[in-house]
């Protein structure tokens, strides 16, 4: 489904035979629709990626971190030099709504000495309710939206403040809204109130109209986490330790992935995925490392073609598959598009952008699907209002 007023609709956009500094220039220039009402899909070339080195190529899928309410330096030169893809941000980087404003314009200003010629990525979980980085709403959980009277109006009044505020501020990607289907109270995404409701109809609405609302405004929107964090019980915790989750073929394709069926359709940005295993569908590895879980089920099953983004790689469920910077290349391998280090330490996300370059270099990566991962990004990111 195509939003001829979505900033955020790639198939709207035209970028062909431009290189990326001059496709930011025209954003939202419009194709003409064909018989049907379709709007087709333009080639990118991307004149400018062309001339990046392979270390930046690798540094443009790597999502840094870093502590504290100042940005170091470090980060800022390596932004300058075309060598970050994007920054989270967390609440120890945040101590009012002004003092985040200055600070992603100083990495805004970074940013315009790259040559990469594309914003920067700046993202933040601001679900609402009980997970919002930045001071001011969404101040309903997803659950009270869920359990409202009118829930797809109310979440979407919700999507559309989370993205006016991120965007005020200088960000362009939220992480958020959950499609998690709970299944009992006080489980996992229950019990903190992330979950719209455990009804996936319900989710589906409620999400659909939050990706919608939020992207209308500039704001980019993931979908997380999936194929579905809803079967996990309260203790299962993929931040802290491996979750298996035996969920049937058949409930996590008419439950859990649900929601995703109309928020793709709605032109949803970008996809997180789960560090949990699923049996059901890949029983050897967890989801973000599982090219039949991202390409089998999320690409050529669910249609996605948008930007998929690992949770963080230094999640304990992943502790004994391998270093941070090793399971960034499996998972690069596997097929997705973004790597979040999360540790709040500059140098670990260089660290994991010395495993992707030379992965890259050696031949690990096939050199064609990383061109096609580093097409999505920069596709988002030319975009994105900035």
């Amino acid at each position: 489904m195509v939003h001829p007023g979505n900033p955020l609709s790639r198939r709207d956009t035209l970028f062909a035979g431009a290189t990326l500094a001059a496709a930011m220039s025209v954003p939202g220039v419009a194709h003409a629709a064909t018989a049907d009402g379709s709007v087709p899909r333009s080639p990118f070339e991307f004149e400018a990626a062309a001339e990046l080195t392979p270390r930046q190529r690798a540094a443009q899928r790597v999502v840094f971190s870093y502590p504290g309410t100042t940005v170091p330096q470090s980060l800022l030169d390596l932004i300058a030099s075309g060598l970050v893809g994007g920054v989270i941000l967390y609440g120890e980087n945040i101590s009012s709504l002004s003092q985040i404003t200055s600070t992603v314009q100083q990495m805004h200003e970074a940013n315009q000495s790259s040559p990469v010629g594309a914003p920067l990525l700046v993202m933040t979980d601001q679900e609402g309710g009980k997970v919002r980085r930045l001071p001011g709403g969404p101040v309903q959980t997803a659950k009270q939206i869920g359990a409202s009277a009118d829930p797809g109006p109310a979440a979407g009044g919700a999507g559309r403040e989370a993205g006016l505020l991120l965007r005020g501020a200088g960000l362009n990607v939220n992480l958020a809204p959950v499609l998690d289907v709970f299944r009992t109270p006080g489980d996992f995404e229950d019990q903190y109130q992330r979950s719209f409701s455990m009804n996936p109809d319900v989710v589906a609405t409620c999400t659909t109209a939050f990706i919608t609302a939020q992207q209308e405004v500039g704001v980019a929107a993931t979908a997380k986490h999936f194929p579905g964090l809803g079967p996990a019980s309260a203790h299962q915790n993929t931040d802290l330790s491996p979750v298996t989750l035996t969920t049937s073929l058949s409930d996590l394709r008419a439950i859990d992935e649900r929601p995703y069926i109309p928020a793709i359709a709605a032109n949803l940005q970008l996809v997180m995925l789960s560090w949990a295993v699923y049996t059901a569908l890949d029983p050897d590895n967890p989801a973000g490392l599982s090219a039949k879980i991202i390409h089998r089920e999320l690409r050529h099953r669910l249609g996605f073609e948008g930007v998929t983004i690992t949770d963080a790689i230094s999640a304990g469920a992943l502790a004994a598959l391998g270093t941070p910077p090793q399971n960034a290349v499996t998972a690069a391998n596997a097929g997705m598009d973004l790597i979040l280090e999360a540790t709040r330490n500059v140098s670990h996300g260089q660290a994991v952008v010395d495993a992707l370059t030379t992965a890259l270099t050696d031949g690990d990566l096939d050199p064609r699907e990383s061109d096609a991962a580093l097409r999505r990004i920069l596709e988002l990111r030319c975009c994105l209002a900035r």
